[in-house]
């Protein structure tokens, strides 16, 4: 069988070609039967070609995707390669994660005759930072380019100190989930892990959210009030967006900071806290402690350790990665038929910049699985408003959105992105009836971003923006 199924390709050493590559290969002819396999794969499985050849992948792959054959089937039915992730069973029984990457095998005469899966050892890359094997997937932290496998490696090094830390990087890098890590893989793992946004409220609301108050402290005080610090007693507290903390609470940060202690509001006691600090901002510190708007010496103080997430796109070998890694995500949920990208969508959406980074990759490949119904994501099912970054490419006709879709997204080839992002801002308030945390929660950014964004955009004053951040 193994001499007539290679007499396709009489000129390739097909042996020594599998045996450099660095990941586990097998070959399967059409009745899903072992063909080949690569010293990767023998030494993955600890089986030897000599004993699998001729015998059914099933018994040899030993993972949740190779359940009686079904998928391989499904890909010499289509012709079309599929790429999706598993579990497969190590020789020394070991759980682990693989990307697999399934592709029709053609002969000389263009039939299809068998499979090529090539499998991604993805245990390296996705890490869970200690969040355990049953964690919702999206709480990983993925990628496996090399700033991200940096990043990885300076996760484990930063939670066994105790100095705080000062997280940066553009909105949507996935802050939040660093800092959980670093968290989750301390000593204070077993502690809270409490969050505060500095720059969704206003200064009054945030100093009582984050030191509490006592009984009478300000009227409807009715009665004490623990803050922020004293839920996270003994554990972590991320301060997220802390470039946006007003002037007179990093005062009184830096104080708690020094000295382990504070007055609650209206308190004559203090109270000592243990509490580990986690900073992030998607802010140029620097610039604005220069500008007088953040105290150097707070930056300083926080600034003992440092971790900067780049943006995806200096992550350019993570972005199919993502895309698969969510289309997959989002088809299991939603019970959905999409499996797979079409080539030409996967290269618009690889040459898409996402400047929302991964939140919006994340968002674009939702909206994709709700709209497509279909086996496979084509051009016409991408947000429109992705083709105005991509010139000259014009767009196809869109289809209609199914009810679980997300707003349609506005028509915008030729304009500028802040013209798109305001024109998809309004368009989204529109839908909603102006409703702000429904639009947020479309646009798949947070409140205080949009209300940001309405700012910048001039669609509301500065006075209305932090009212509606105290009202959400």
């Amino acid at each position: 069988m193994n001499d007539e199924f290679f007499s396709h390709f009489p000129d390739i050493a097909v042996g020594n070609l599998l045996d450099s590559i660095p990941h586990g290969i097998a070959v399967i002819d059409r009745e899903l039967k072992i063909v080949v396999i690569n010293e990767f794969l023998e030494a993955l499985t600890g089986l030897a070609l000599a004993d699998v050849k001729g015998v059914y992948i099933d018994f040899v792959l030993r993972s949740n995707i190779a359940h009686r054959g079904r998928t391989f089937r499904e890909v010499l039915a289509s012709g079309e390669p599929l790429v999706i992730e598993g579990d497969i069973v190590s020789r020394d029984r070991r759980k682990l994660p693989m990307q697999f990457t399934i592709s029709p095998l053609r002969g000389s005469g263009e039939e299809t005759v068998g499979l090529v899966i090539v499998l991604d050892d993805l245990s390296a890359v996705v890490a869970s930072a200690g969040l355990g094997s049953d964690q919702d997937v999206t709480d990983s932290i993925i990628g496996q380019s090399p700033k991200m496998r940096e990043v990885f490696e300076l996760i484990p090094l930063m939670a066994h100190t105790e100095a705080s830390v000062l997280i940066t990087g553009e909105t949507g890098t996935g802050k939040d989930k660093v800092a959980e890590a670093i968290h989750k893989r301390s000593n204070r793992a077993g502690k809270p892990f409490i969050k505060i946004n500095c720059g969704a409220l206003p200064e009054s609301l945030l100093e009582s959210e984050l030191f509490g108050y006592v009984k009478g402290a300000f009227t409807g005080a009715v009665k004490d009030k623990p803050g922020m610090f004293r839920l996270a007693q003994g554990g972590t507290l991320f301060l997220t967006e802390i470039g946006d903390m007003p002037l007179p609470l990093q005062v009184k940060l830096l104080s708690v900071l020094d000295d382990r202690e504070f007055f609650p509001l209206g308190g004559d006691k203090k109270i000592k806290v243990d509490v580990r600090i986690i900073a992030a901002t998607h802010r140029p510190l620097k610039q604005r402690v220069a500008a007088g708007e953040f105290r150097e010496d707070l930056y300083y103080r926080l600034n003992v350790l440092h971790l900067h997430l780049p943006p995806l796109r200096e992550r350019e070998s993570d972005t199919r990665f993502l895309l698969n890694h969510f289309l997959r995500l989002f088809a299991e949920r939603s019970g959905n038929s999409a499996k797979t990208f079409s080539d030409e969508a996967l290269q618009l959406l690889m040459d898409y910049p996402y400047p929302g980074n991964i939140r919006e990759l994340r968002n674009i490949v939702e909206y994709c699985v709700n709209i497509c119904q279909n086996h496979r994501i084509e051009v016409e099912h991408l947000p429109k408003y992705l083709f105005a970054r991509l010139t000259p490419v014009t767009p196809p006709t869109p289809v209609t959105p199914s009810p679980q879709a997300v707003a349609s997204q506005p028509q915008a080839v030729g304009k500028d992105w802040l013209a798109i992002e305001k024109e998809l801002i309004i368009d989204t308030l529109t839908q909603t009836r102006g409703n702000r945390s429904k639009a947020a929660e479309i646009l798949g950014w947070g409140r205080t971003t949009l209300w940001r964004k309405l700012k910048t955009h001039g669609l509301v004053s500065s006075q209305e923006a932090v009212a509606g951040k105290a009202e959400d």
